[in-house]
């Protein structure tokens, strides 16, 4: 517990807190964080390079084995629910069972509930003879919610690493995010790539993870050191309903662009053909859609160089971030009003190389790279100029790069 950070402390005595009431003293704990990306937005699902970190916001699973094994209970401390189920009831690796077995229950694909129990089904897989252990788990989360921080793989990869250890098993960290994501696709819904998984799993403190989504490797790049530079998480506090059905769409354009350059990757692509008479084959859309991975998927390479120069150039990785952001902005357009808004502000302040847009869009959050003496200008200027907007409040917190999921020792 002491090399926890206070945000992560707060999370575990809230669950223990639920715990010690429901269910006595836990045995076991984990913690997964969620993430921000750096650079490298919406290319994950197309085959290019991203350049997540895992942040200073955790999911911590909390247990002990069942009372009433092999049923378990499940409780969200943040939303005051529960979900009750038998082991005998999940049958490891069917999908469709399972979430037949969801609907009989009224629970949707994409609840919480369905994130759990497709993890929980899963894991049965990893156990000899699919003996998963029944827990009972509380389960609380700093994460907040529909932000594009990634709440849902902090969710997933805190259950399966707190099963891993209740059952005396260690995953390879690559396998359990895939795992996950398998769950969020199966089981709620949720056609993912492989990136929140991948860092909530293998997140390494003082460094981001450049993921190649073609073949999923990883490789840790150093970040800043704290006197040099922070990254700064501003939350919009916005979520717009078009957000899930935009995503799909700009996902099959992408997929309908490459049909019709006849390529199998964007890496085929370099990165200024586009205007060379290739995009005539496009429609306007899949051309703006087009333009705005092959562009990104070079911006993420150039960034990684700037932070491996010496001494690490901070003007130019901020350079490329307002360039992301604007051409998510205007080509890939799934950015909004507020989170321009955001990004505006931000630049107009000394000391901040660059800021954009993370996760999915229409709401959530952006992200700066900030001089850390002018954190405290940057958080009074958005609250002042983004109050004068917007009637709601952006909220604001700078993050190390941090590690990823493990086992907590509450004696410690």
């Amino acid at each position: 517990m002491s090399s926890l950070s206070p945000d992560a402390r707060g999370v575990v005595e809230r669950a223990r807190a639920v715990f010690s009431r429901e269910f006595g003293v836990p045995t076991w704990t984990a913690l997964a964080p969620g993430r921000v990306n750096l650079i490298g937005e919406h290319v994950d699902y197309n085959g290019g390079c991203v350049l997540p970190m895992a942040i200073d916001r955790s999911c911590v699973a909390m247990g002990r084995a069942a009372h009433d094994a092999p049923s378990c209970s499940i409780i969200a401390t943040d939303i005051g629910e529960t979900i009750r189920f038998d082991l005998s009831q999940l049958i490891a690796g069917d999908a469709g069972s399972i979430t037949e077995w969801l609907r009989t229950k009224r629970i949707a694909r994409g609840d919480w509930r369905s994130y759990v129990v497709g993890v929980y089904a899963l894991m049965r897989g990893q156990f000899p003879g699919g003996h998963a252990p029944p827990l009972d788990i509380v389960i609380s989360s700093s994460v907040p919610l529909g932000s594009g921080l990634s709440s849902s793989a902090a969710l997933e990869v805190s259950l399966a690493t707190l099963l891993e250890h209740a059952g005396s098993i260690a995953l390879d960290p690559v396998r359990k995010a895939r795992l996950c994501q398998r769950a969020e696709h199966e089981f709620a819904g949720v056609p993912c790539g492989i990136m929140d998984q991948f860092i909530s799993a293998m997140g390494r403190r003082e460094c981001a993870l450049l993921i190649d989504c073609r073949d999923e490797s990883a490789e840790a790049v150093p970040m800043p050191g704290a006197s040099e530079a922070v990254v700064v998480v501003i939350n919009s506090n916005v979520r717009h309903s078009l957000a899930s059905g935009e995503y799909a769409k700009r996902r099959a354009t992408c997929a309908s662009a490459k049909r019709s350059l006849g390529i199998s990757e964007w890496s085929e692509l370099p990165e200024n053909s586009l205007g060379s008479g290739v995009g005539d084959r496009l429609t306007a859309e899949e051309l703006r859609c087009a333009r705005h991975v092959v562009s990104e998927i070079a911006r993420t390479t150039a960034a990684v160089r700037a932070l491996r120069r010496t001494p690490i150039d901070l003007a130019a990785f901020g350079r490329l971030m307002n360039e992301s952001h604007a051409s998510l902005r205007d080509d890939y357009r799934v950015s909004c009003e507020e989170l321009d808004a955001i990004v505006g502000i931000v630049g107009s302040v000394d000391g901040v190389w660059g800021a954009r847009m993370t996760g999915g869009g229409f709401g959530g959050c952006a992200i700066a790279l900030v001089r850390p003496d002018a954190v405290p200008t940057l958080t009074s200027t958005l609250q002042r100029d983004n109050a004068s907007r917007f009637s709601v409040a952006c909220s604001v917190f700078a993050t190390p790069a941090c590690d990823g999921a493990r086992a907590i020792d509450l004696g410690s």
